[in-house]
């Protein structure tokens, strides 16, 4: 399993996948906000959400979980 973690820290604006949403590499999985700007997270694999630790307006650090997939 795989997962993605936050590369900044922000808020959680947006949550753009669902719980057993396929998704490629590449794709927009959630977007963050910091200091006003819209920073994209991007899955870095192809693959299946297996869960979402967040949810939209959480605070998250550099490094949190944000999901995990199902390679």
């Amino acid at each position: 399993m795989a997962q993605v973690l936050s590369t900044m820290t922000g808020t959680v604006f947006t949550i753009e996948v669902e719980v057993g949403q396929e998704v490629k590499k590449g794709d927009v999985v959630v977007i963050l906000e910091s200091m006003k700007m819209e920073i994209p997270v991007e899955a870095e694999m192809d693959g299946k959400v297996a869960s979402i630790a967040v949810k939209e307006e959480d605070f998250v650090d550099e490094g949190d979980l944000i999901l995990t997939f199902e390679g």
